[in-house]
């Protein structure tokens, strides 16, 4: 199989000791691709140069909602020199996050906003983070509706009706190790049958969110264990495991506009 791990945060410092491992086990696990998210300007930073120096790897840059208290015209302005690299697929993560508050509403609005000017501008797809918005973030993607707005909503944790919603915007819908948790993953189980198999990509949001079984073993996530989530996505949807490898592997590939072939 081929699978693209759509979201992972190997600039994390808990993989400098054994990043060539990581990437060696992601391999063994046919896990081929990876894309390094940036959430401010030191992690952008990073992304990039991570993926400038290997292959399977490529970047996106922007600023989390937690960190948007700290953004600037300036940190933006380098994030869009950033993006101009070839490696460089998507803006983000951006979005909102109600639930920790790490940053004032404000704050998060105001500069998820500025974002989406960039990313129209830039003409890059974006990748959404949102939590306990409460149908907010709905309202501003409404709102500042772009021509050629494309995006995934990462980790999705959302409602029915905020599923419909986004898939009426026509975006792609990224799935976690929430999906193997017993418990936590129930709701989200019950509504992966309704996605589209053509709107669905598979993250592992490493080193956070390990999958079952992993999770009993090891406190690091990271790209290999990619492999569970698709694999409990496809037995939860009746589907075959290769065959849904191939849909999400192109479906990846077309939102960050990569080539396909290997």
């Amino acid at each position: 199989m081929n699978i693209f791990d759509s979201h992972c945060h190997l600039d994390d410092r808990s993989f400098e000791p054994d990043l060539e491992d990581v990437l060696h086990r992601a391999a063994a696990a046919d896990v081929h691709r990876m894309l390094v998210v940036g959430i401010d300007k030191r992690t952008s930073d990073r992304a990039v140069r991570l993926a400038n120096r290997h292959a399977g790897l490529f970047a996106s840059v922007g600023v989390h909602p937690h960190d948007a208290r700290a953004c600037t015209e300036e940190t933006l302005a380098h994030l869009s020199l950033l993006a101009s690299g070839p490696k460089v697929v998507a803006w983000g993560e951006t979005g909102l996050d109600f639930n920790r508050m790490h940053s004032p509403r404000k704050d998060q609005e105001r500069w998820l906003i500025r974002q989406l000017e960039l990313a129209e501008m830039l003409d890059l797809p974006l990748i959404f983070h949102e939590r306990d918005s409460q149908g907010r973030l709905l309202e501003i993607l409404e709102a500042t509706a772009g021509n050629r707005r494309k995006a995934v909503v990462h980790c999705f944790s959302g409602t029915e009706a905020e599923l419909d919603r986004y898939l009426e915007m026509g975006f792609f819908i990224g799935i976690t190790g929430i999906v193997t948790i017993s418990k936590r993953g129930e709701a989200l189980r019950q509504m992966i049958a309704s996605i589209p198999a053509d709107r669905l990509l598979v993250e592992t949001d490493a080193p956070y969110l390990t999958p079952t079984p992993q999770r009993n073993r090891f406190r690091r996530n990271e790209p290999a264990f990619v492999r569970e989530v698709l694999l409990k996505v496809a037995d939860v949807r009746k589907e075959d495991p290769a065959a849904l490898a191939d849909q999400i592997w192109i479906n990846t590939c077309t939102l960050f506009r990569i080539d396909p072939s290997l």
